[in-house]
């Protein structure tokens, strides 16, 4: 029997989060999603996922303390990231990658299979 992969979505908006989840659970993904970065801590510690999707710009504590939060333990610091975000073309991908971030997708052109892709290929 073959693990279901699971995937924590860390998403402020409501709706954006859901289509994640629902997107993802088309393609066989068990996923579970939190709306900040400390919700996100909390969950961490009770599961860890086999990848994390993470919007940059959240309320409260933003994407890079839940990042740094992350490589600080080393049972968190493997977890691939991929960085789902607005401000895509201004990320180079070279400069987040030292966060753990594996892809950063961009929010406002991106199918909903380009998340599905970009899953499959951090868990191989």
């Amino acid at each position: 029997m073959t693990k279901t992969p699971y995937i924590l979505i860390v998403e402020d908006d409501e709706w954006m989060a859901e289509h994640y989840q629902r997107t993802l659970a088309e393609a066989g993904f068990r996923s579970e999603t939190v709306s900040n970065a400390l919700a996100a801590i909390d969950s961490l510690d009770m599961t860890l996922p086999d990848a994390l999707v993470l919007d940059l710009l959240l309320v409260g504590p933003n994407a890079f303390t839940l990042l740094h939060e992350l490589k600080s333990h080393d049972d968190l610091s493997s977890i691939p990231v991929i960085l789902c975000t607005t401000s895509a073309s201004e990320i180079a991908e070279e400069d987040v990658k030292a966060y753990g971030i594996c892809d950063v997708l961009d929010k406002a052109g991106m199918a909903p299979q380009d998340l599905v892709v970009a899953i499959k290929k951090v868990l191989l």
